[in-house]
């Protein structure tokens, strides 16, 4: 057992810009998706795919890729 304290891998400053980058994915992704329309195909499936697409990637990234780090097996 170790006396040290917490050590994050990342410092402050590199926590906050991923925090506001992947928030604004997520906002971005929701702000998209209230363009849906039910008016016809095209109209509806551009801005929901956009839509999707903006909040998987907000969501997919951090909690796949970047937490790679503190996986079993080191």
């Amino acid at each position: 057992m170790s006396n040290n304290g917490y050590r994050g891998e990342n410092n402050l400053v590199q926590s906050i810009i991923m925090f506001v980058i992947f928030f604004a994915l997520f906002l971005g992704g929701i702000f998209a998706m209230s363009f849906w329309s039910l008016e016809s195909f095209a109209h509806a499936f551009v801005p929901g795919a956009i839509g999707l697409g903006l909040v998987f990637l907000s969501l997919v990234i951090p909690l796949t890729w970047i937490g790679r780090s503190n996986s079993a097996g080191e």
